[in-house]
């Protein structure tokens, strides 16, 4: 399989962003892409085919437009590795009426801050999203398990699972309705340590 449709990371569960943005200074990180605010709409078909058989086919608008289709995940310690690939797109409105065409329905809308860096060859994200902070480390197998080290973060909580996954478990840990994991929908809402 072509390795540059080969995903390779680990999401860690890292509550204060703060500290592991010091401990990036502190190794000579690089910022990459500044701090932007990322919409998302996940699709499936009508019989939720998609979701139920892992796979992702979400429509991404940050400071560009991306289709990304994921599949075919397996974990080792807490690493995914899985088939991805993504295309940039010039109008997210257009493609989101293409996938509507083709069958295919909103099943979730969620929404993110991120912040990218680079380091040792990694690439390395700070994502803060409605119900908690997480940094993602990718690369191969040994360099996110080195630059996990090197930050500081080599002890933190592994999340095997996506963020839809998460949001999933975090709903029903506090009993919400909300379809979407979208800030508005958390206002007021204390998610405390559900994670």
């Amino acid at each position: 399989m072509n390795d540059e449709l080969q995903e390779v990371e680990v999401k860690l569960y890292t509550p204060d962003l703060s500290e592991v943005r010091n401990a990036l200074e502190r190794a000579g990180a690089t910022q990459t892409k500044p701090r932007v605010f990322e919409r998302n709409l996940r699709y499936d078909s009508a019989d939720g085919s998609l979701m139920e058989a892992g796979v992702v086919l979400r429509l991404r608008q940050d400071e560009k437009v991306k289709l990304t289709y994921k599949a075919d995940a397996s974990i080792e310690r807490g690493i995914v590795s899985r088939f991805e690939a993504e295309v940039e797109t010039s109008d997210f409105e257009t493609m989101h009426i293409i996938l509507q065409r083709l069958g295919f329905t909103v099943a979730l809308i969620y929404e993110k801050y991120r912040t990218t860096y680079e380091l040792e060859g990694a690439e390395i994200v700070l994502d803060e999203l409605p119900y908690g902070n997480f940094t993602e480390i990718e690369g191969d197998a040994a360099t996110i398990e080195r630059v996990a080290a090197m930050l500081g973060l080599a002890c933190a909580r592994r999340m095997a699972g996506s963020y839809v996954d998460i949001f999933a478990d975090v709903k029903a840990s506090l009993g919400l309705d909300a379809r979407d994991c979208i800030f508005e929908a958390f206002e007021g809402v204390d998610v405390g340590k559900l994670i």
